[in-house]
Order: structure tokens, then sequence, then C-alpha cells
């Protein structure tokens, strides 16, 4: 065995793509040297076709939490209301950000494994007309739901006044966002997704409608304070010392997602997603979310009593070294997730269902050898 190719299928960290390794590897030069600052500016602004936006997208030395932390800051003060759309445990991650500053938090609870409908929404807020903000999950990791965020969008336009802020952190980059078009005012994602770079940068675009509040507002965070990035943002630089190699990491990433092509990026996710959905079918392996709402980067499986996930994982990580995502609180042990985002195309696909077939196997549990590897084929096959 090769200790030294072990192969990420979680819903990140990602693998990193050996030209991202070497741009990551270059001399340091200094933070506020001027050619960090162009490298900075220009990269940002390369930045814009992911999200969707034709406004800033600001770049901070932090986890995608990180970015969610900056939203709720410099929206909100205590004692003001917010909505958060909570479908699995980064929904919950955004409603504990909100309690910790004194927000009085309304939950829009739906069971893990669904996602949260346009009219789900509306009949929410009919009776909420103090909300100032909404904060709903793209794609919720944890269940492997991609909520709806294009009509949810529309119904926070319709039905209030609020804000409407999304996390982002494991799918931007691999599936379309039009904050732009669909009235999204801030978008927030990470560095260790789809964006293929190590943890450690975290992006948030806000639109003009969300400036015009965040200028209002006294930011109950310092590190944190969005408008001293903006001020720094127009000098091409940050606030605080940023994390030089990973920026060039990200301009390198940018060059990738360039050559590719946004069109081609998300086809390539949909795939991925649909050639596993039909491989564990195959396998008779249950799935979680349904086909409408299935994320395009990672796929949560649920064998019930059928095998446990846990012994599966753990074969896979010490006979084929591959390592997948098990369940987070109440499905820890439950459920096994695939991640397939970023550094990820059709053939690593292949790869991850004929390994799982053969743990299955080595577990005891049925599964007819070659049955889940058929099935990806095929659905591989009709986009070749």
């Amino acid at each position: 065995m090769f200790a030294d190719k072990m192969i990420l299928r979680i819903p990140g960290p990602t693998p990193i793509p050996p030209r991202v390794q070497q741009a990551m590897n270059q001399p340091m030069i200094g933070h506020r040297s001027g050619q960090f600052s162009d490298l900075f500016a220009s990269t940002a602004e390369r930045l814009r076709p992911y999200f969707g936006t034709s406004g800033d997208v600001f770049i901070l030395a932090g986890s995608g939490t990180s970015a969610l932390e900056m939203s709720v800051v410099n929206t909100l003060q205590p004692g003001e209301e917010a909505a958060v759309l909570v479908s699995g445990a980064f929904g919950e991650r955004f409603a504990k950000i909100c309690e910790r500053y004194g927000i009085v938090v309304h939950r829009l609870e739906v069971p893990w494994g669904e996602a949260v409908t346009a009219e789900k929404l509306a009949t929410f807020l009919a009776d909420k007309p103090s909300v100032q903000a909404v904060f709903a999950t793209y794609c919720e990791t944890s269940t492997g739901v991609q909520n709806p965020i294009r009509e949810l969008a529309q119904v926070v336009r319709e039905k209030s006044d609020a804000l409407f802020i999304v996390d982002a952190v494991s799918c931007l980059g691999a599936v379309a966002c039009e904050m732009d078009e669909w009235g999204v005012d801030i978008v927030v994602t990470g560095s260790q997704k789809a964006f293929m770079l190590p943890t450690g940068l975290a992006f948030l675009a806000a639109s003009k409608r969300a400036w015009e509040v965040i200028d209002r507002k006294k930011p109950l965070a310092f590190y944190l304070d969005l408008k001293a990035y903006r001020k720094s943002f127009a000098d091409k630089t940050t606030p605080y010392t940023p994390a030089v190699s990973l920026v060039f990491g990200l301009a390198e990433v940018c060059n990738m997602l360039e050559e590719e092509g946004l069109p081609a990026i998300i086809k390539r996710h949909e795939l991925m997603r649909d050639m596993t959905r039909a491989a564990m079918r195959a396998l008779n392996i249950p799935l979680m979310a349904q086909d409408e709402f299935a994320a395009a980067t990672v796929t949560s499986c649920h064998p019930q009593d059928a095998f446990d996930p846990e012994q599966l994982r753990k074969v896979l990580k010490n006979h084929h070294n591959i390592v997948i995502a098990g369940g987070q609180q109440h499905l820890k042990g439950k459920i096994f997730r695939i991640g397939h985002m970023g550094y990820c195309e059709p053939l690593d696909v292949l790869q991850i269902v004929a390994a799982i077939e053969l743990s299955l196997r080595q577990i005891g549990a049925p599964a007819e050898l070659g049955a889940g590897v058929k099935a990806a084929q095929e659905v591989l096959l009709t986009h070749v």
C-alpha cells in the first residue's frame, strides 16, 4: 500500500491539483507589496462569475464559518429578528451564530434529508414581519440536499423586506449561482471545497441592498468588520494579514476554472452526482435526498439495517486508501457521504464505486460486484 496515495472522497477538504500545490510553493512575497496587491485585486475580480455578481468579492483568511459569522455580525444587532432555514447541521450552525450575538432566531426546520421549499418558506414568513434577514444553506453537506435557492430568494423578495443570505460553502464553484439575477443579498463560501484549495480562505459577496443595511449597522466583531475589508479592498489589500500562499494557489485555481469554463464545470458535477446516485441504487443502498434536490457535490447514503456504514468506511480506508465521510449529529454511524467536487472527474466516481463494492463484500454485506460500476458507466455513456 502507498500511504501517500490516500484518496479523499469527503465533502471537504478536497484533493488539491498538483499545479495548485506548485503555485502555493512560490517564494513568499510581502503582503503589503505592490506585487501582492496586483495579484490580490485581479484574483478577487476573477471570482465574480462564480458568485454571479458584478460586485466585489472579499477574501479573508479564515474558514468558511468565518464568512458565515461575518454575514451575521455586519447585518444584524442584538434583539433583531432573523429566520434561519434548517435542513441539517450547517443550517443549525447559522442559527447558533445568530443566537451567540443575541439575535432572535426563528427556525424553519425540515427533517434531515428534505429540502426547504418555496411554499414552506412563504407560509413561514407570513406572520413574521419583523424578520430582517433570512439565512439559508445552498448545499446542506450533512444530508446531501441542495436547497432551491433561486426559488427561495424569490419568496424572500415577495414576502418580506429581509436580506437573503446564503451559505454556499460546499457548492460554489460547482453549481449555478446568480446572486444579482436571483436577488440574493450575501453569498459566502470557503476555499477547501469546489475551489480545490486547503482550508484557510473564505469569500463573501454582498449586494447593494446588503451594503445599505451594513452601512447603517455597527459591526459586532473586530476582525470580521466588513466595512474595514471594503476600505482596504479599495487599496487592493486586506485590513489584516492575508494568507499569501493560498492566494497564489487561488490564482492558479482561477486559471483551471477558466480553462474548463463554468458551464462545463456545472455539467461535470451534475454528471458525477447522477453517476453516484445510479450506482448506489444499483447496489440497493437508499439515498437520503430526492432527485429534485440532490446535491451536485456530495451524495448521502442511508443503508439503514443492511450494513454498518462505519465498517464500510473503515475497510475503504484501511484496505483501499479511500476516505469517505460519515454522518453528523443524530446521523452519526447511520449514513455515509461521498464527496464528488473540485478536483474530481467521472472516472474517479467509477473508482470509488468499485471500491465500495469490494468493501461491501469484505464486510459481508450483499453486493453484486460490478453492478454499481455498470450503472455509473451507463450514465457516463450518455454524456460521452
